[in-house]
């Protein structure tokens, strides 16, 4: 995978369009336009976004009514051999219910896993009718308990947010706290979550080794990062309940946070499709989202990758194996 097919990816996460969907003309990324809806009648959806002292999403009001109403069934099936050849199919929960469905069985028709993006809290709960399809889904925590209440009507998962943020608590604490939603999500099908912290990084928890179709590694740029030392999970010890790691966060200096989790998420997908293993993908995912809050606009216009090697080999050495 190339860094253009990389940007391309970052592009379509950070517009929150969900497949690929663009009312304006191209971003400066050049995007290809293969899957792209164009009407003049249809209003671009709109998301306003107000951050705390912390950098983290304090409320949001979203106007995305047209994903909904054009992104079909019928729409998404004009791309059913896209999405039968891809390493990976991403989803996000602004997608129409009989959408996201529609696009999960085309998908498991043709072996390819499936990242489920939960876009908000009210919107993760679309979760309840997909969940047999669903490889990897990455939540925040508060999305993660309410993905957790969607499929357990009957009992309440609960997580109190401290005011000042997720940093306050410590991570042993913090995973004891989410540790039954996961251990539930995970037993429901799911195969991998990679639940997003904030400041105080990420949990990377999954019950099994998750596989995908990858790319030839000497066209990908990404290649280089195959070298990186890696020696922490033992593939020999999957057969427990679920396995669980906390990567740190870096520091960073915060110029725009808006589009983090997409960056981190596009990097993390970008990293599986290139042949990376999950541990290495998640620790480049954070490196590219400390890039993105670094940046004025929402996705930098380019990435380094020394140095994105460099702060994910610094990511790794930190990963704590956390018991469950």
């Amino acid at each position: 995978m190339t860094q253009g097919v990389f940007q391309e990816i970052v592009c379509m996460l950070t517009h929150n369009y969900s497949i690929v969907f663009l009312i304006s003309p191209l971003p400066i990324h050049e995007c290809h336009d293969t899957g792209i809806l164009q009407e003049k009648s249809i209003a671009t959806p709109v998301v306003t976004n107000i951050f705390d002292s912390y950098g983290e999403l304090a409320a949001g009001v979203a106007s995305v009514d047209a994903v909904e109403k054009f992104l079909t069934p019928y729409f998404v099936q004009q791309f059913q051999s896209y999405i039968c050849s891809a390493p990976v199919l991403l989803l996000d929960a602004n997608l129409h219910p009989q959408s996201l469905e529609f696009a999960c069985r085309i998908a498991a028709g043709s072996g390819i896993p499936v990242w489920f993006e939960p876009v908000s809290v009210k919107k993760s709960t679309r979760i309840s009718s997909i969940v047999n399809y669903i490889t990897y889904a990455s939540p925040n925590e508060i999305e993660l308990i309410a993905m957790a209440n969607s499929l357990l009507p009957e009992k309440e998962f609960k997580f109190q947010l401290d005011p000042n943020g997720s940093k306050m608590h410590s991570v042993e604490s913090l995973f004891q706290m989410l540790k039954p939603a996961i251990s539930f999500v995970l037993c429901k099908g799911i195969k991998c979550l990679v639940v997003t912290l904030g400041q105080a990084g990420v949990f990377l928890c999954f019950r099994d080794w998750p596989q995908c179709k990858i790319q030839d590694l000497k066209s990908s740029k990404l290649a280089s990062f195959s070298s990186m030392p890696h020696a922490i999970v033992d593939e020999g010890q999957l057969g427990v309940e679920f396995q669980a790691y906390h990567f740190p966060a870096l520091n960073s200096s915060v110029v725009n946070p808006t589009g983090a989790g997409d960056c981190l998420v596009a990097g993390v997908i970008a990293s599986i499709c290139s042949g990376l293993d999950l541990m290495r993908s998640v620790a480049i995912g954070i490196a590219v989202a400390k890039a993105a809050v670094e940046s004025k606009t929402n996705v930098p216009a380019e990435f380094n990758m020394k140095d994105l090697a460099g702060e994910a080999e610094s990511i790794l050495s930190g990963v704590k194996h956390l018991l469950v």
